[in-house]
C-alpha cells in the first residue's frame, strides 16, 4: 500500500510539483481514500488550490475508471439484466419511485368541487416554495428556484382589488401528534393557474431535467467570496480537467444578474425580491390570457411579461450547451455569455447542477440545509472541499442567526391586522385561529422591545440589572418564551400551519395590492432599503425567529436590543436569534458526504474548530496535514516593531491608540518606510473607523504630503463594489512607476494601500511580487469587547466540555449589558479560565495572520512584513492575562521572526539589507 501511493502520480498537475505539493496531493488522496473528516494545512502561496484540484479530481477520475472496471467484470458474470435500469437510476430518481408508490391515500389534499384547485404540478411547486420560507441569516437569493420563484404569489389582475384571490383555502388540522407526520389537510383551493403557455413551460422545464441525469462522484468546492472562487477556476483552466469535466460555477442573483433595470436596484435584497416579482409578473401575464379565453388575447409588454431574460427557453438550452462546449467558466465568463446570449446566467447555471462533476459554490449555498435543499445539491457519497476554512466555525453557526426589526415587527402586525379584519367573516375556525395566533406573537415581540418597564417582558435577573444599564440584554429561548407568556403555543404546529396555507404570500400580495392601488405604486424606486419596508421580507424575517425558537434551548441565545434615544446614538431595535453550536449542522454534512475536506493556510489550532464542529470524532481518526512553506528562509523578513523613529513605544491598544502622538509616530514610520521599501506597501488598520482618524491626522499634521511625495496612497473603501477598480489603480501605478526611469532620486517609487482587517482586501486578495513588498499590521485587531454576541459565544465556548459541576463559577451570570460597556465586556473575559479566552485571542491572530499572509504568492516571491506594537515584541511575555500573540503566528513565519529590535535604526537597516540582497538575487 505504502509502496503504492509513494508512485502514486497526479499528471494533470501543470509544473514539477515541488515536494511539499507532492505531500499535500497524496495527503488529499489519502483523505478521499478513507473518507471522513480531514484539515490540511498549506501556506498561501504554495500552490494549495491547484494542488487540491489535481488530487482531487484524479481521485474521482481513478474511482470512476475502477467502477466502470467493476462493472465489465460484472456483466460477464451475470445474465440478470431486468435490475440494471432501477441500479443505473440516480438515488434520487429511486427515492422518488418509491416514495410515489407508497404514498398514503391520507395524506392527499381534499378539495371542495367549487371550481378552485391546484393543478398537481403547481401544488408540487407550492410545496417547493414553502422550503424558502425557513432559509437561514443569508442572502435568500440562494434559496429559490425558478419554479419557486414563479409560484411565490398568485396572479394579481385588474385595477381592483380582488378580495378571492387573496382568501385562504380552507385548513383543518388533526391532532396535535400527527403534524409531525404531515397528517394536517388543506381544502379548497386558490385561483387555478393554469394556460397552454403555462403547460408548455413546464414541459420544457421537465424535458430538461430529463437530460440532466445526477453525476456520480461529485466534486463540491466552496469558499467564502465570489473572487476566492474565480480564483479557483482560474487555476482549474490550467489543468486538462478544464476540457474534460463539466464544471458549473454558482453564485448570488447580484453577481449573476444582467437585468439592467433591476441591478440598478442595487441592494442584494431588493435584487432578489425583484427577480421573483418579475416572475410572478409573468405568471400574472398566462393567467390574465388563459381567463380571457374566446374574448380576445391580449399583447405582452415588456413592463408586465417577466423578467425578459428568461422568457426564451431555447436560450436556456442554448446557454447550457455552450457552457458545456466552452469547459471551465468563471462568474465573469458566465455573466458575459448570459449578455451576450440575453439569457439570464444565474438560473442557466444553476441549472446545470445536476449533471455537473465539479460544482464550485459560495459557503453558504452548501453550509445552509434550506439552501441544499433548494439547489437539489445532493452531498450522499460525495465530496465536499471548504476553503479558507480557518473561521469555518463562526461562518457556519451565522448563517443560522435570525434577525427581526422593529420596523419590520410593526410593519408584519399591521398587515395582520388589515388583513384578519377583512377577511375574518369568511375565514374559517383553523385559519382564524392561527392568525390570531401570529398576532399574539408579533404583539408580545413588540412588546418587549418597546415598554421596556412591562414586568412580564423581562425575567427577574435582567429586571435587577436593567434599572441601572441599558439597551442591550440576552436570554435563553426558554426564559424569552416564558417571560412573554407565549411558552404556551405549540410553535412547530404554527410553523406548520405557514408552510400549508401559504399565509405569507396571501397577507403579503393582499398589503402590497392594497398599497399600490392606494400610493399607485408598489415598487419604490428611490435608495431606501427594502429590508424595512418589504412585507415579505418582514414576514421571512420572523417566520425565521419563530424557527430559531424552536431550537434546543442551549443551542443559542435571544437578543433583545430596544430602541436607543439619539443621545446614545439612534438605532432602531431588534430581536436576534445567536445560535452558539454548529455541530448539529456540521454532522448533517458530515453524515451525508463521502468526504469532507477542510482547507486553509492557517487552520490552528485545530482542536477549536474539533470541539466546536465535530467533538463526536476521536482525535486519532481526524487527519491532519501541516506543510512548510516553499520559499527560502532568505524571502522573508517578519520584525516586530516596538519602538518608532522618535524612540516613542508603540501601543495600540483600546486606550492609547487614539492619541494624537501613537498616531504621528506612526506616520512617521511610513515616512522612513516609502525610502526604504521598494514597489508597493499595504498597511492594516485595526478598523475603518480607526484609518479615518489617522489618515484624517495625517493629513492636518502634512505627514500625508511627506508619504505621497514617494509612494502615491490608495485607501480601501467601504463599499465591497468599490475595492476592484481601487486595487485595479493601485497595481498600475507600481507597475507604471516601478518600471519607470530612476534618474530622478526624488520621483515616486510605488504606491501604498491603506486597509482594514476584516475588510474584503484582507481576505482572499493576492498581492504578489511588487504588490506587495511591505506588509505593515498595525496593532492587534481585538474584537470589540462590548459586542454582546461575541461575549455570548465566549461564555458559550468557555463552558465546552465541562460539567456543571466543572463550570466556571466565576463568569459573569449577568444577561444584560450596557451598549458600548467594554469594561464590562472586558471582565467577562478575564472571568474565563481557558477556552474561551484562547476562543477570543485566536479570533484577532487568526485575523492577523490572514493579512499579513497576503504577499508571498510563490517560490521567488519576497517581502518584509512589520508587527507594529509593543506587544508582538519578545519582552512582552510578562503579561499574565492572554498567551503571547506571536506564538499564533503560523510556523514558517514564527521560525524566521525577529522578535526584539532595540530601535527603529535597527529595523531600518534589517529592511535596507533585506531588499538589497534580494533585489541582486532577482537580477542574477
Amino acid at each position: 500500500m505504502e509502496d503504492k501511493e509513494s508512485e502514486r502520480e497526479f499528471p494533470a498537475f501543470p509544473y514539477k510539483p515541488y515536494s511539499i505539493q507532492m505531500d499535500f496531493m497524496k495527503a488529499l488522496y489519502r483523505s478521499l481514500d478513507k473518507g471522513g473528516v480531514s484539515m490540511l494545512e498549506s501556506p498561501t502561496g504554495t500552490g494549495k488550490t491547484l494542488s487540491m484540484i489535481c488530487s482531487a479530481l484524479q481521485w474521482v477520475v481513478d474511482q470512476k475508471q475502477k467502477k466502470k472496471s467493476e462493472t465489465v467484470e460484472s456483466d460477464k458474470n451475470t445474465t440478470n439484466e431486468g435490475s440494471c435500469g432501477l441500479d443505473d437510476e440516480p438515488d434520487w430518481m429511486r427515492n422518488f419511485v418509491a416514495n410515489k408508490d407508497c404514498q398514503p391515500n391520507d395524506n392527499k389534499i381534499k378539495k371542495k368541487k367549487n371550481g378552485y384547485g391546484l393543478r398537481k404540478s403547481d401544488k408540487r411547486r407550492n410545496e417547493e416554495s414553502c422550503r424558502d420560507l425557513f432559509s437561514r441569516g443569508m442572502e435568500k437569493d440562494d434559496f429559490c428556484t425558478k419554479k419557486e420563484c414563479e409560484n411565490l404569489q398568485k396572479a394579481n389582475d385588474g385595477s381592483e382589488l380582488n378580495d378571492e384571490e387573496f382568501l385562504l383555502e380552507e385548513y383543518e388540522s388533526e391532532e396535535e401528534e400527527a403534524i409531525g407526520s404531515g397528517k394536517s389537510k388543506r381544502k379548497a383551493g386558490g385561483v387555478t393557474i393554469s394556460s397552454s403557455i403555462n403547460e408548455e413551460e413546464e414541459e420544457e422545464d421537465e424535458d430538461v431535467s430529463e437530460e440532466e441525469e445526477e453525476e456520480e462522484f461529485k466534486v463540491y468546492f466552496c469558499s467564502r467570496t465570489h473572487s476566492q472562487l474565480s480564483q479557483f477556476i482560474k487555476e482549474l483552466q490550467k489543468t486538462v480537467f478544464a476540457s474534460k469535466i463539466r464544471v458549473v460555477c454558482l453564485g448570488s442573483r447580484k453577481i449573476f444578474c444582467i437585468n439592467e433595470e433591476v441591478l440598478k436596484l442595487g441592494n442584494s435584497t431588493r435584487i432578489n425580491e425583484r427577480c421573483l416579482e418579475l416572475q410572478k409578473n409573468k405568471n400574472k401575464e398566462i393567467s390574465k390570457i388563459k381567463n380571457l379565453g374566446a374574448k380576445g388575447r391580449v399583447r405582452q409588454t415588456k413592463a408586465c411579461s417577466g423578467c425578459p431574460m428568461l422568457k426564451n427557453h431555447k436560450l436556456q438550452k442554448q446557454f447550457r450547451s455552450k457552457i458545456s462546449e466552452q469547459g471551465a467558466l468563471d462568474i465573469e465568463d458566465l455573466v458575459q455569455l448570459g449578455k451576450n446570449m440575453q439569457t439570464c446566467p444565474y438560473y442557466g447555471s444553476r441549472s446545470m447542477v445536476p449533471a455537473a462533476e465539479l460544482v464550485v459554490l459560495p459557503y453558504q449555498s452548501l453550509l445552509s440545509k434550506s439552501s441544499r435543499e433548494s439547489l437539489g445539491l445532493n452531498l450522499k457519497n460525495n465530496i465536499v472541499i471548504i476553503d479558507e476554512a480557518h473561521n469555518l466555525a463562526d461562518s457556519l453557526i451565522s448563517m443560522y442567526d435570525a434577525k427581526i426589526t422593529l420596523s419590520q415587527l410593526e410593519n408584519v402586525h399591521i398587515h395582520l391586522e388589515k388583513y384578519f379584519g377583512r377577511f375574518r367573516s369568511l375565514l374559517g375556525p383553523g385559519n382564524r385561529r392561527y392568525i390570531q395566533t401570529l398576532m399574539v406573537l408579533t404583539r408580545a415581540f413588540l412588546q418587549v422591545l418597546v415598554n421596556e418597564k412591562d414586568e412580564n417582558c423581562v425575567n427577574q435577573d435582567a429586571k435587577k440589572i436593567g434599572a441601572k444599564t441599558g439597551f442591550d440584554s440576552s436570554m435563553a429561548i426558554n426564559d424569552f418564551l416564558f417571560s412573554l407568556n407565549i411558552d404556551n403555543i405549540n410553535l412547530v404546529k404554527l410553523l406548520q400551519y405557514i408552510k400549508e396555507s401559504n399565509i405569507i404570500h396571501k397577507v403579503s400580495g393582499y398589503g402590497d395590492k392594497a398599497a399600490s392601488l392606494q400610493k399607485g405604486s408598489a415598487l419604490k424606486d428611490n435608495g431606501e432599503s427594502c429590508e424595512e419596508t418589504s412585507i415579505l421580507s418582514g414576514f421571512r424575517a420572523l417566520v425565521d425567529m419563530l424557527l430559531s425558537l424552536t431550537n434546543n434551548d442551549g443551542d443559542g441565545r435571544i437578543i433583545i436590543s430596544r430602541p436607543r434615544p439619539i443621545s446614545f446614538g439612534q438605532q432602531g431595535g431588534f430581536l436576534k436569534y445567536v445560535m452558539l453550536t454548529g455541530e448539529k449542522i456540521f454532522s448533517e454534512i458530515v453524515d451525508q458526504a463521502h468526504a469532507v475536506i477542510l482547507a486553509g493556510g492557517t487552520l490552528q489550532p485545530i482542536e477549536e474548530t474539533r470541539e466546536r464542529l465535530f467533538s463526536w470524532l476521536p482525535p486519532n481518526e481526524l487527519h491532519f496535514l501541516s506543510c512548510n512553506h516553499i520559499i527560502p528562509p532568505e524571502s522573508i523578513l517578519p520584525v516586530a516593531v516596538s519602538n518608532g523613529p522618535t524612540g516613542q513605544a508603540f501601543d495600540f491598544s483600546y486606550g492609547s491608540r487614539g492619541s494624537l502622538t501613537m498616531i504621528e509616530e506612526l506616520g512617521r514610520l511610513l515616512c522612513n518606510l516609502v525610502t526604504v521599501v521598494p514597489e508597493g506597501i499595504v498597511v492594516f488598520f485595526t478598523s475603518f473607523e480607526y484609518e479615518e482618524q489617522v489618515y484624517e491626522a495625517w493629513k492636518t499634521s502634512g505627514i500625508l504630503d511627506r508619504i505621497t511625495k514617494k509612494k502615491r496612497v490608495f485607501r480601501e473603501p467601504r463599499r465591497n463594489t468599490h475595492v476592484e477598480s481601487v486595487l485595479k489603480e493601485y497595481k498600475q501605478t507600481i507597475d507604471a512607476l516601478s518600471d519607470g526611469p530612476k534618474e530622478d532620486p526624488r520621483s515616486l517609487s510605488g504606491a501604498i494601500l491603506l486597509a482594514v482587517v476584516g475588510g474584503k482586501i484582507s481576505e482572499g486578495i493576492n498581492f504578489s511580487d511588487g504588490m506587495g513588498r511591505c506588509i505593515v499590521m498595525v496593532g492587534l485587531p481585538y474584537p470589540s469587547p462590548s459586542d454582546i454576541e461575541l461575549l455570548e459565544r465566549v461564555k458559550h465556548i468557555e463552558g465546552l466540555g465541562d460539567s456543571n459541576s466543572t463550570k466556571p463559577s466565576n463568569i459573569s451570570s449577568s444577561d444584560e449589558y450596557y451598549a458600548g460597556d467594554v469594561q464590562a465586556g472586558f471582565g467577562i473575559l478575564r472571568s474565563c479560565r481557558r477556552r474561551g479566552k484562547e476562543y477570543y485571542e485566536n479570533l484577532y491572530m487568526k485575523a492577523v495572520n490572514q493579512s499579513i499572509g497576503r504577499a508571498i504568492r510563490h517560490i521567488n516571491d519576497y517581502a518584509a512584513i512589520l508587527l507594529v506594537d509593543m506587544r508582538y515584541a519578545s519582552e512582552s511575555s510578562k503579561r499574565s492575562c492572554y498567551s503571547h500573540p506571536t506564538n499564533k503566528l503560523p510556523q514558517w513565519i514564527k521560525d524566521r521572526l525577529v522578535s526584539a529590535t532595540n530601535n527603529y535604526g535597527e529595523v531600518h537597516r534589517l529592511l535596507h539589507q533585506f531588499f538589497k540582497s534580494n533585489k541582486n538575487r532577482g537580477c542574477q
